[in-house]
């Protein structure tokens, strides 16, 4: 539902706020008054066409926005959230337009800058106008078989063939895999056969490069402290390290048996002493350096052939290298290469297999797609007379709206069945059948929409209807019709309609008067308490004076209403 509008410096209205509230409301005022320009406003902040003629004289800019207060599960969250719009269901939506006077017009969808499309498409589920010269979405033959849907309640038949329709896809991509596989490896057979056997000779195992590069550092490593133990074995042995200590260590010795040095006192004799103590530790070390050299040399294990190990790393990864990945990937690459020739040596088994799933899912979605038209068929026809039922009373009996269902190849079709639909008008017997936009006056258009809206009365996603002037060109009985339509319709939408006919304006729940203010040059917008409701019908009765009569004849139709 629109909350509220808010309109700044657009053509003749140069600040316009207004809270429509729920129901039928009528907008009615002089011709001139301005009516159109709010519509246009309207339309603008929805999506519609910008333009900088729309710039109110001596302003830099104009700007329109809308609030609306929108139901958790309504589709528009769902289109914003897929362009990546943040907004939350549950709080109001507010979409703004503004068009500068330098640069170009921009889109807002609640402060969040957007695309014109994206506006236009949150737009069209939020509202719909229908008049001489809107858009409406029943002028679409894009949203017509979406409308018959909605109308037939066709919601399981339609995921029963969207769900079909998905497996049909996915079944012909399997297939098709299958038979680019099969054509390519049979191109490839005579190299998938070389590839397999050398890879079987090989005999690539899993974490087997991984498990040779450590082993391969490890024997490197033992080889390198074993040269190096030898090397320090020899220049121990070939040093005479211990022999010489052993010479020095018996010369200190004699010295201190020397008479005189038993006790160890005297500068002398300690002297004597600290070296031969000295020389005796030295001796220690170089033993105990030895012992740690030899022992040393017992810890690498190094057992296992180098060589060996380096020539097999090396083949894998030569391999690797040859059929492309990393060594520790040949296993997987075997399989793979396995499982291309398994398909060229099993012939067309498999793709034949594949070709009948994807048989067998086409079938199905056949049959949900041929539910689906007989459905919409029978729903055809009830639409048809709902529609004529509701022309006639608007003096539109000699017109005939039809459903058209054209089948469609199944390379047209889709999730959404095999048929296109589009709602064709003939407005006069053996004038022929064609789109309504093109067939029907732009008198007849408002009412034929307002036709269809009330055969498609809980069709479509919009909970505002705008009506422009679908009264034009009638009175009387029509105009009551027309005016009973339209409060039928508010029992479940909020509906607005520009009108000139009293009979639309007294069936109004809320009536607002458009009047341009001659000294400002500007337009302004009034609701309408019931006296003043009364005065404004009884203008619309009599014209521009308004005699008591008027006034009587404007009490009876408001009672009426």
């Amino acid at each position: 539902m629109l909350l509220s509008v808010s309109i700044r410096d657009f053509v003749l209205i140069s600040r316009l706020d207004l809270s429509p509230g729920e129901g039928f409301t009528a907008l009615t005022g002089e011709t001139g008054a301005g009516k159109s320009i709010i519509l246009d406003a309207i339309a603008l902040a929805l999506g519609g066409p910008a333009d900088r003629g729309v710039i109110r004289a001596g302003a830099a800019q104009a700007s329109v926005a809308a609030e609306f207060d929108v139901a958790r599960d309504h589709p528009v969250w769902t289109l914003l959230a897929g362009q990546g719009v943040g907004a939350e269901a549950g709080e109001t939506l507010t979409l703004k337009r503004v068009v500068r006077a330098q640069g170009p017009a921009r889109g807002f969808i609640n402060d969040q800058p957007v695309s014109a499309s994206l506006l236009a498409e949150a737009g069209d589920l939020l509202v719909e106008i229908h008049g001489q010269h809107a858009a409406s979405s029943l002028m679409r033959p894009s949203s017509h078989r979406r409308l018959l849907d909605q109308f037939a309640g066709n919601e399981a038949l339609l995921a029963e063939c969207a769900a079909a329709w998905q497996a049909l896809d996915a079944a012909r991509a399997e297939r098709a895999r299958l038979k680019a596989e099969q054509d390519a490896a049979r191109e490839a057979r005579e190299w998938l056969v070389a590839s397999v056997e050398e890879l079987e000779r090989l005999a690539p195992q899993k974490g087997e490069a991984e498990r040779l590069s450590e082993e391969r550092m490890r024997l490197m490593q033992a080889e390198r402290i074993q040269e190096a133990v030898a090397e320090a074995e020899e220049a121990l042995a070939k040093g005479g390290s211990e022999t010489a200590l052993g010479k020095a260590a018996r010369a200190a010795e004699r010295i201190c048996r020397l008479p005189g040095f038993e006790s160890g006192e005297g500068q002398l004799a300690e002297t004597a002493r600290a070296a031969a103590e000295a020389i005796e530790r030295a001796l220690i070390e170089v033993r105990e350096a030895e012992l740690a050299v030899a022992r040393l040399a017992a810890l690498p294990e190094a057992s296992g052939d180098l060589d060996a190990v380096e020539a097999r790393l090396f083949a894998l990864r030569a391999a690797a290298r040859k059929y492309g990945g990393e060594a520790e990937l040949l296993p997987g690459r075997l399989e793979a290469l396995r499982g291309r020739l398994d398909l060229v040596e099993a012939g067309d088994a498999g793709l034949k297999k594949a070709e009948a799933a994807e048989s067998a899912a086409r079938a199905r979605w056949h049959g949900a797609a041929h539910r689906l038209t007989q459905a919409r068929k029978g729903a055809a026809g009830r639409l048809e007379a709902a529609i004529a039922a509701e022309l006639k009373p608007l003096k539109l009996g000699r017109a005939t709206i039809r459903v058209a269902l054209t089948p469609l190849a199944e390379a047209e079709a889709g999730a959404a069945g095999a048929e296109r639909v589009e709602f064709e008008a003939e407005t006069n017997p053996g004038a022929g059948f064609g789109a309504l936009r093109k067939v029907a006056s732009g008198g007849e258009l408002a009412r034929v929409s307002l036709a269809l809206k009330c055969a498609l009365a809980e069709a479509g996603s919009a909970g505002t209807l705008i009506f422009d002037e679908a009264d034009q060109g009638v009175g009387g009985a029509v105009a009551a019709a027309i005016g009973e339509r339209f409060e039928h319709l508010a029992r479940t939408r909020q509906v607005f309609a520009v009108t000139h006919s009293p009979q639309v304006a007294a069936a109004a729940d809320n009536h607002w008067l458009i009047e341009k203010l001659p000294e400002a040059g500007e337009t302004q917008l009034s609701l309408l308490d019931a006296c003043g409701r009364r005065e404004e019908i009884a203008r619309m009765l009599s014209g521009a004076e308004i005699t008591d009569e008027a006034r009587a004849a404007a009490g009876r139709l408001m009672e009426d209403a």
